[in-house]
């Protein structure tokens, strides 16, 4: 029933972001346009370029979403409410995220596309840049928490929640979620002004479909992570814990959808040189600070 009712969620969540995101685009929010959108996408012919590799075409939409859905596995909606609760989930979230960028990659390589490949290629570089700023974030959650158990991650949050405890870990991990989610101003894999859709060029109809849906799942899973490591998760008065967890991730998904937009687009290597010169940096900083704390105030 817990695989169910979170399967259930993440359709529901995936349909939220979509109209969340037609909001941050356009300025008007409707929960009718994705199903339109979807329904017409679905009823279009799907278009195969004369040259492609078959086999990455065809498999990098479906990658991208089983990523979303592995990483999704490990983020507790309540208390015995997860589909995997494992010791190492906070590390198994970051090993199956990692494999959105072989899933971007295969649907730059695959439609054999100037376009598609370029936008592959920047999200490469976007990659080498954000990594470590998902790891080492994690870090310092799991030495508070003392375990990588995403269960013991939010449990160890009763009395103060990460994001107060430490606040530039939680920046850090934003900016390389939206990163990792491809989000404005972090958006070059895909830029429409310069790329005509980048790595989406290519794909038509219910590909397409697929390859959106996987999109908006990736965003949910990240939100859903930031409200698990920062936010207390489930924790909170009066609503039930489910509740809690849908409410935080879906704030935390309108942020992520929304704030980029308000800043220019960052080139690929200037965002590496930040995270790498800066964020990096700032992260070791993070470190540092939650075990001095954890030594002299444990809370």
């Amino acid at each position: 029933m817990s695989i169910l009712a979170i399967l259930l969620g993440l359709a529901f969540g995936g349909w939220l972001m979509a109209a969340l995101e037609g909001w941050a685009v356009h300025g008007r929010f409707s929960l009718v346009r994705p199903l339109a959108s979807a329904l017409a996408l679905l009823g279009r012919e799907g278009v195969v370029t004369r040259k492609s590799d078959r086999l990455f075409f065809e498999a990098a939409p479906i990658l991208l979403l089983v990523a979303g859905l592995l990483a999704a596995a490990v983020i507790p909606l309540a208390p015995g409410l997860i589909v995997a609760d494992l010791a190492t989930g906070a590390l198994f979230l970051n090993a199956a995220l990692a494999y959105v960028l072989v899933a971007l990659i295969m649907a730059g390589w695959g439609p054999d596309g100037a376009y598609a490949m370029i936008g592959g290629w920047r999200f490469l570089g976007q990659f080498i840049g954000y990594s470590m700023l998902i790891v080492m974030p994690i870090t310092a959650v799991a030495m508070r928490a003392q375990s990588l158990s995403t269960t013991q991650i939010v449990t160890s949050q009763a009395a103060l929640w990460n994001v107060a405890y430490q606040p530039l870990g939680f920046a850090l991990f934003v900016v390389a979620a939206m990163a990792l989610a491809w989000l404005p101003p972090f958006d070059l894999p895909s830029g429409a002004g310069d790329l005509a859709g980048g790595i989406e060029a290519e794909y038509t109809g219910p590909r397409l479909a697929v390859l959106r849906l996987a999109r908006m799942v990736v965003v949910l899973t990240l939100a859903g992570a930031v409200s698990t490591f920062y936010l207390g998760g489930w924790l909170g008065p009066w609503l039930p814990g489910w509740a809690w967890s849908g409410a935080k991730t879906l704030a935390v998904a309108a942020l992520m959808l929304t704030l980029g937009r308000h800043i220019p687009r960052i080139r690929e290597a200037r965002f590496l040189e930040l995270c790498w010169k800066a964020g990096v940096p700032l992260a070791l900083v993070n470190i540092f600070l939650v075990g001095v704390i954890a030594l002299v105030v444990p809370i």
